[in-house]
């Protein structure tokens, strides 16, 4: 089954999916491993790829600290191009506790099997936790045609 892209010209070709409870914890400056990952192999390489991160759970421990995310292709590219991450979440105040869902269009290239992998960083020394309190995180990863 494929789905038009409504005035896009492209489709989405496939869709797979994978959820996780498993909780990461950082106080590392650098890029860490969340156990959040799906693999998905694309039919063309002209195909870009929607990576969605939903429900994820976090806990930035204390006031001042900085939780940071991004993907890794084959958990050796960076997609963000930043050392910060997509997006990062501030306690300033106090512990911060909630949800954070994500997503990046990647074009891999590739008709081989490609894996996307959640990572993670405290951005000033603090613990952060992904998935915080087994928070049910949903990984998704859409094949759209290219044109």
């Amino acid at each position: 089954m494929s789905v038009s892209l409504y005035g896009s010209g492209q489709t989405a070709i496939q869709i797979v999916s994978a959820t996780n409870s498993t909780s990461t914890s950082t106080s590392s400056s650098s890029f860490v491993a969340t156990n959040l990952a799906i693999t998905i192999t694309p039919q063309s390489t002209t195909s870009k790829i929607l990576i969605m991160v939903i429900g994820g759970g976090f806990d930035t421990q204390a006031s001042g600290r900085q939780i940071a995310p991004t993907f890794y292709r084959n958990n050796t590219t960076e997609l963000t191009g930043n050392s910060l991450g997509f997006g990062t979440l501030y306690g300033g105040n106090s512990q911060i506790q909630g949800s954070f869902n994500c997503g990046f269009v990647d074009s891999p290239s590739t008709t081989s099997a490609t894996t996307y992998t959640l990572y993670l960083k405290s951005n000033n020394g603090g613990t952060v936790i992904w998935n915080a309190a087994t928070a049910l995180t949903t990984i998704l990863a859409i094949e759209i045609s290219g044109s």
